[in-house]
C-alpha cells in the first residue's frame, strides 16, 4: 500500500462468493453492520488469499453500493495486521490493531457514534449496559454461539452439495432452543409484574368488549334512537399502569410468568441479532427450495421476520443486496417490547485496599499458621534483580496505569522477577508477546529496557489497552505494538511470551500458545477460584501426572479461594 495511513483502515477476509452470499460470512456480517450504521469512517480492504490478476475489476454484486473497496493480498497487510486474523481494524497510527468478528463490530458501532451523536439507536445495540458481545469467546455462551459457531456452521452448510443436506447444523438446532428458553434482564421481576398487568387489563378489555357486544346484538334501539342513546355514551378514562396493583405486588417471583425472546439475547434489537441476520438469512436463502427444513424451526423463523420489521434493516439489507425471504405462516408480527428499564448503577465496587498490607498472600499465610506452619522471612536471594524504578520514567512505573499507591508497590515486586527472567533470555531482534496484558504494566517496562526487541501486547479489554498506548505514547516508544483482540485471534510467531496474572484458563492458553510456536514462556498464573472444565480445556491438563479422581480428592481436603 502506498502512502501513510490517515484513516482507520478495516481489512476483511474475501474468499469468493455463492450467489447473493460474501464468503466469510464475517465479511457479510462486517458489511452489513457498516450499512446499517451508514458508516463510512472507514477504508475497507478485502484481503485475498491468492493472486490478483493485473486485469481485476470488482464485479462482485454482493457488495454494498455505497462503500469504495481495495482489493490486496495477504501478503500486502500492514505487519501488526499480518499477526491478526481478520476481520482487523488498523487505527491511523499505525500500531493499535482490533481483531476479531465481536471487537471490530464493537469499534464500528463506537466510531459512527463518535461521528454522529445524533446516532443514538446505533449505540442502542450495545445494550443498556454497553455490554453485548464484550466478553471473549471462552467465557461467553452468547459471544461463542454469534462470533464462531453460527458463521462457521452455515458457511460448511453452504459448501456441501445439495444432496448432503439432511440435518440442519447443531449449531441452528442450538439457537432455536436458545430462543425458546426464559429471558432474564435487568429489572427482570418488574418487568414480570408488567407483563401481568398488562395482561390483566388485555383480558379485562377483551371480556368488556364482548359482553358490549352482546349487549349491543340483543338490546339494538330503533334506529330513530340510536342517536340519543350514543349521546349518553361516556368515554373511559385509561388506567393507569405507573403503579401494579396491590395483588401482583404481592405475587411471588415463582408466580410470574417467564419473559419470551423478542429479539436474538432476549428484549431487545442489539448488535447479536445484526451478526446472526445474515447468517440465517443465507441459511434461509439456501433452503427456500425445501421449505420443510424451515417448520421445525419456528422460533428462528419468527424472530427472522420480526428482525426485517426493525427500522434500517430493509434498507440496510438492500445495499448489501439481500435479497429477504418471507414465508407463509411464520409471523411478521412486532412482538410488543416492554420499556426500556433504568440503569441505578453499572460501575463494580473497587477492592478495597488495606493500607497496612503491602504484599504476600494473606489467606494462605493465615491457613499455614492454623494448622501450625511458622513461615520464614529472607532477603530476596538475588537483589540484583530489582529494578531501580527512581531512575526509570515516570510512565514506566505502574502507577501511571489508574493504580493505587500500595497497589502499585506490589505491583512493581512483581515485574522485578518476572522482568529480570525476560531480559535473561531475550536476544536482539527477538519478538516478545505479553498476553493478557491489561494496562501494560510488564509489556511497557519491557520495551523501555529492550529498545532492540519488538513488544506486542495482546488484550481484550478496550479501555486497558487504550491506557497502556497513553503510557507508551508518553514514552515515545516506537518497538510496541497494541492488539485488541481474544487471544486465539492472534496468530503470529514470536520468540517469548508472557503473561502475569492471566485469568483462569487463560494461562494455560498463553502455555499451550508458546509451547505450539516452540517460544520461551515466563508466566506468573492467576487464581483459578476453582478448576473447572470449559469449552477450550479440560482438566487436569495431564492424567499420566495425576487422576482425575485423586485431584478432585486433593481440591475438597484443601478448597482455594479466590484472592490466593
Amino acid at each position: 500500500m502506498k502512502g501513510s495511513i490517515t484513516e482507520d483502515h478495516l481489512y476483511l477476509d474475501y474468499f469468493h462468493q455463492q450467489e447473493d452470499c460474501l464468503l466469510p460470512l464475517h465479511t457479510s456480517v462486517s458489511l452489513f453492520l457498516l450499512s446499517y450504521c451508514d458508516c463510512k469512517t472507514f477504508r475497507v480492504f478485502l484481503v485475498s488469499p491468492g493472486e490478483i490478476p493485473s486485469d481485476f475489476q470488482f464485479t462482485d454484486k454482493t457488495l454494498p453500493e455505497a462503500l469504495e473497496f481495495c482489493l490486496i493480498k495477504r501478503c500486502q497487510l500492514p505487519a501488526v495486521v499480518q499477526n491478526c486474523c481478520l476481520p482487523a481494524v488498523l487505527e491511523k497510527n499505525g500500531t493499535f490493531c482490533r481483531a476479531g468478528l465481536a471487537v471490530v463490530l464493537r469499534h464500528i458501532i463506537h466510531k459512527t457514534f463518535e461521528a454522529d451523536p445524533s446516532k443514538k439507536e446505533v449505540l442502542d445495540l450495545l445494550g443498556f449496559k454497553k455490554t453485548c458481545l464484550k466478553a471473549c469467546a471462552e467465557v461467553s455462551e452468547w459471544t461463542r454461539l454469534c462470533e464462531t459457531s453460527i458463521p462457521l456452521a452455515v458457511e460448511d452448510f453452504l459448501r456441501l452439495p445439495p444432496d448432503q443436506h439432511q440435518c440442519i447444523p447443531v449449531e441452528i438446532l442450538q439457537l432455536e432452543k436458545k430462543l425458546g428458553e426464559p429471558v432474564r434482564v435487568h429489572n427482570d421481576d418488574k418487568i414480570r409484574r408488567q407483563k401481568v398487568q398488562q395482561n390483566s387489563l388485555t383480558q379485562k378489555a377483551s371480556n368488556t368488549s364482548s359482553e358490549e357486544k352482546s349487549r349491543e346484538i340483543q338490546e339494538s334501539p330503533p334506529a330513530n334512537l340510536e342517536q340519543s342513546f350514543s349521546k349518553l355514551t361516556v368515554q373511559k378514562n385509561p388506567v393507569s399502569t405507573r403503579r401494579e396493583p396491590s395483588h401482583i405486588r404481592k405475587m411471588k417471583t415463582s408466580e410470574l410468568p417467564p419473559l419470551d425472546h423478542v429479539f436474538a439475547e432476549g428484549l431487545y434489537f442489539t448488535l447479536a441479532d445484526i451478526v446472526l441476520f445474515p447468517c440465517i438469512h443465507q441459511f434461509w436463502v439456501f433452503c427456500k427450495n425445501h421449505q420443510d427444513k424451515m417448520l421445525e424451526l419456528p422460533l428462528i423463523s419468527s424472530w427472522y421476520q420480526r428482525v426485517q420489521e426493525v427500522p434500517g434493516v430493509k434498507k440496510a439489507a438492500t445495499k448489501c443486496r439481500l435479497q429477504l425471504v418471507q414465508y407463509q405462516g411464520s409471523s411478521s408480527s412486532q412482538a410488543e417490547c416492554p420499556q426500556r428499564p433504568c440503569i441505578t448503577s453499572d460501575d463494580l465496587a473497587e477492592e478495597n485496599e488495606d493500607p497496612q498490607f503491602i504484599g504476600g498472600p494473606r489467606p494462605t499465610m493465615t491457613k499455614l499458621m492454623a494448622n501450625g506452619i511458622e513461615a520464614v522471612f529472607s532477603p530476596h536471594p538475588n537483589p540484583t534483580w530489582s529494578l531501580e524504578w527512581e531512575s526509570l520514567p515516570v510512565a514506566v512505573n505502574p502507577g501511571k496505569g489508574k493504580m493505587s499507591g500500595d497497589r502499585a508497590l506490589r505491583k512493581q515486586q512483581q515485574l522485578n522477577n518476572l522482568v529480570a527472567l525476560v531480559r535473561k533470555l531475550a536476544r536482539p531482534g527477538d519478538v516478545i508477546v505479553d498476553f493478557c496484558s491489561g494496562g501494560g504494566h510488564v509489556g511497557i517496562v519491557l520495551a523501555h529496557i529492550l529498545p532492540s526487541c519488538q513488544i506486542i501486547l495482546v488484550e481484550n479489554k478496550e479501555l486497558s489497552l487504550i491506557r497502556a498506548k497513553e503510557r507508551s505514547d508518553e514514552l515515545g516508544l516506537n518497538n510496541i505494538w497494541f492488539i485488541q483482540a481474544n487471544m486465539d485471534y492472534f496468530k503470529g510467531t514470536f520468540n517469548i511470551g508472557v503473561a502475569l496474572h492471566a485469568c483462569g484458563v487463560a494461562t494455560d492458553m498463553v502455555i499451550e500458545r508458546c509451547t505450539n510456536v516452540r517460544a520461551a514462556f515466563v508466566i506468573c498464573p492467576c487464581c483459578y477460584g476453582f478448576i473447572q472444565n470449559t469449552a477450550k480445556f479440560t482438566f487436569p491438563r495431564r492424567n499420566t501426572w495425576f487422576s482425575a479422581d485423586l485431584l478432585i480428592r486433593q481440591l475438597s481436603s484443601f478448597p482455594l479461594n479466590a484472592g490466593e
